[in-house]
């Protein structure tokens, strides 16, 4: 069989005429058989639907037809011709069939329907349903969605490191790289002794690329970077995963408000592109995920973004009738059900929560006049809640060594950060949008780990 010329499925249900002769490769979903001629639905991955192929006894291979059994990889040469049937405009009919890789009986995805607890056992397989195969194209098309936005705005994409030297948010949940075995590190050399190390220093992966990000914004001016993040935080609830991708962009001579500005436009951008690009894979998790998805992005991308303080925030919280399972008090961070509540009933719509209390937030972040909060925002969207948090950041270097010395962290382990202060400062902003929580957003899914093809949590390592 020719191997030059395959043509997707995509293309020959979108586009092809009847007549045209094809070559495709597929996995087969199903066959059905009957006396002289067999119907099998085949799918490439390249979209949702599947080709029916109709493969009668004069067919080249036709021999081992009972070797397409579900799950089997095939490659059929044939002529379109116009579908009998409903549901799509033509069908294949094969003029010669290969079996390719056959398929045992005990192919775990003989159903159609599957809990989502039991493909997360067999997530090598789980891109071959429908639901993810329609996910993870759905991830992929987002992806390409993010790098054009910032592209065509002029912004510069920069690789940060994954392996850092530095905790951005101050946590302390960080993976420690290295390369001392367990009795190297505990006997040979202290707790505070990293010389026999390989960098010689304390090594993490990162929790985030925006400190690093941030001395290129003060060069190029208008940056991003878009990688995998990782925490260590023993948690196994849906919202939690121990790797993750964030989008971090940066821009100089910008304040909260151009922040707000920026985040907005880059979220109508992503679901005017869900919207047309994705339109046939997103159906389906209206139809089998969430009946409310389509409207709920619609609202959200025809919607005013309402701009609300903290403080004004955590009034409207408070004097409202609603009970709540944690008492909304200022200094405290909000919870998902005050999240919620403000973007669900209050605004009904997405809604930016600015001007946090500094004790809750992040160093990096500019102090605000009032001594008792910095200027930051965070982005609530319906149902999702906290989609985007970001700041100004604090560009003055005394205030920026202050409060590092006063959280107890070592200003010499910042000492490259305070320097982008010291030489050349200027007003800069940025945020950062966990690519897993869009994900969850834009389809419907609740839980982080259906929205990553290999995830990573406590005690979950499979591949």
């Amino acid at each position: 069989m020719n191997k030059l010329g395959r043509t997707p499925i995509v293309d020959l249900l979108r586009s092809a005429l009847a007549g045209s002769s094809v070559n495709v490769a597929g996995w087969v979903r199903t066959r059905r058989d009957a006396r002289e001629f067999s119907f099998l639905e085949i799918n490439d991955g390249s979209c949702l639907a599947n080709l029916q192929v109709v493969v009668a006894e004069h067919c080249a291979g036709y021999e081992h037809i009972r070797e397409a059994s579900t799950g089997s990889a095939v490659e059929i040469v044939g002529v379109l011709i116009e579908s009998p049937g409903k549901g799509q405009r033509v069908e294949l009919q094969a003029s010669a069939l290969r079996i390719v890789g056959g398929c045992p009986e005990d192919y775990p995805l003989q159903k159609k329907r599957h809990s989502d607890e039991f493909l997360r056992e067999i997530g090598h397989l789980r891109s071959r349903t429908n639901k993810y195969g329609a996910l993870f194209r759905i991830r992929s098309r987002l992806s390409f969605a993010v790098h054009e936005f910032f592209q065509r705005r002029g912004f510069h994409y920069i690789h940060t490191p994954i392996i850092t030297g530095a905790d951005c948010e101050g946590a302390g949940e960080m993976f420690r790289v290295t390369t001392l075995s367990g009795t190297e590190g505990g006997r040979q050399f202290g707790a505070d002794d990293f010389s026999g190390d390989f960098f010689g220093k304390p090594a993490h992966l990162t929790v985030s690329g925006q400190l690093a990000v941030e001395t290129f914004c003060l060069a190029l001016s208008k940056v991003y970077t878009f990688g995998p993040t990782f925490r260590s935080e023993n948690s196994n609830t849906s919202r939690h995963a121990s790797e993750f991708w964030m989008i971090e962009p940066e821009i100089a001579f910008a304040d909260l408000e151009d922040d707000m500005l920026l985040a907005e436009s880059f979220v109508r951008h992503l679901l005017e592109f869900l919207q047309t690009d994705c339109r046939e894979d997103l159906a389906l998790f209206t139809q089998f995920v969430d009946p409310e998805l389509a409207d709920r992005l619609r609202n959200v991308l025809e919607a005013e973004f309402a701009r609300v303080s903290y403080t004004e925030a955590i009034e409207i919280l408070a004097s409202s009738r609603h009970t709540f399972e944690f008492e909304p008090i200022w200094g405290r961070d909000l919870q998902s059900e005050h999240e919620r509540y403000l973007t669900e009933q209050h605004f009904k719509g997405p809604v930016f929560v600015y001007d946090w209390p500094k004790e809750i937030k992040a160093f990096y972040m500019r102090q605000n006049a009032d001594g008792k909060t910095v200027a930051a925002m965070d982005l609530l969207v319906p149902k999702i809640g906290e989609l985007i948090g970001g700041s100004q950041r604090e560009e003055r270097h005394d205030y920026l060594l202050e409060r590092i010395n006063a959280l107890g962290f070592k200003a010499a382990d910042y000492w490259w950060y305070l320097d982008t202060r010291r030489f050349g400062s200027a007003p800069h902003a940025g945020f950062g949008l966990g690519f897993e929580r869009l994900l969850m957003f834009a389809t419907g899914i609740s839980n982080i780990r259906d929205v990553i093809p290999f995830p990573r949590s406590p005690r979950n390592l499979e591949f």
